[in-house]
């Protein structure tokens, strides 16, 4: 393996370390506070591994909701995969063999650093695609099961610990809101979001929310005739504070 490549993965990583061990340790700390040991706090980051979705994952399964829930509520969550996925599919064309896993990987914070497209001469585009991937995954799974052992090794009250997951989407919609000047999205998601609330109440809003965001977005999309390109992103993004982000 090419030293440089794992080298600058290994740097372009660190900011994503920080926050997905943190991250991490909450759900493992909110897992453990509903009667879960640390080996579902694996699993769950080994085989979900999606951040926002796996913190709504404990409720659900706590709850006990039925497939058909749990399975909208996926999609609702996750939809946004979709758009990465496919903005991908040419960058990941030729990567062979990691090319399945590379896929389930790609949560926000790994998308914003694979989309890089200035990477030195001396990184290998591919590998460094792989080890990015697999790093950011085991800084979740390491915090996801800290937060497991703290939680079942110390009796405290978790209670709010999971407003983490949404403080870190508070933070990531004010760094948007100032990297851009189109602040259209933003005024879609929120006006939806406050309306459907409205009617729908606090705890039915989610899943109408999410799919008029993604309709209004559809709308907004063909109504601009916009072209997302990935290799238009750059890696200071993240590097300067930057989410997977479930």
């Amino acid at each position: 393996m090419n030293k440089q490549t794992l080298k600058y993965s290994v740097l372009a990583s660190l900011p994503v370390m920080a926050g997905y061990i943190v991250l991490g340790i909450g759900f493992g700390i909110l897992l453990a506070g509903k009667g879960y040991d640390f080996l579902w706090a694996l699993l769950m980051s080994l085989t979900i591994y999606a951040g926002s979705m796996q913190y709504v994952g404990v409720e659900l399964l706590a709850g006990g909701a039925s497939l058909i829930s749990t399975a909208l509520m996926t999609l609702m969550v996750n939809a946004r995969h979709l758009f990465y996925g496919i903005s991908m599919v040419e960058n990941y064309k030729e990567t062979g063999k990691v090319k399945p896993y590379l896929m389930f990987a790609l949560t926000d914070e790994t998308y914003s650093l694979v989309c890089a497209a200035k990477l030195p001469e001396e990184v290998d585009r591919k590998q460094y695609y792989f080890l990015v991937s697999a790093m950011n995954q085991c800084y979740w799974i390491l915090g996801s099961l800290l937060g497991a052992l703290i939680g079942n090794g110390l009796s405290f009250n978790t209670k709010g610990i999971e407003f983490s997951m949404t403080a870190l989407f508070v933070v990531i919609f004010v760094k948007q809101w100032e990297s851009t000047k189109n602040h259209m999205p933003a005024f879609i998601g929120l006006g939806i979001s406050l309306l459907c609330l409205l009617v729908f109440g606090a705890d039915n809003f989610l899943i109408p929310a999410m799919l008029g965001i993604t309709t209004g977005l559809f709308i907004l999309r063909r109504l601009t005739a916009g072209k997302a390109d990935c290799q238009g992103t750059d890696i200071s993004y993240v590097q300067e504070g930057e989410e997977n982000n479930d």
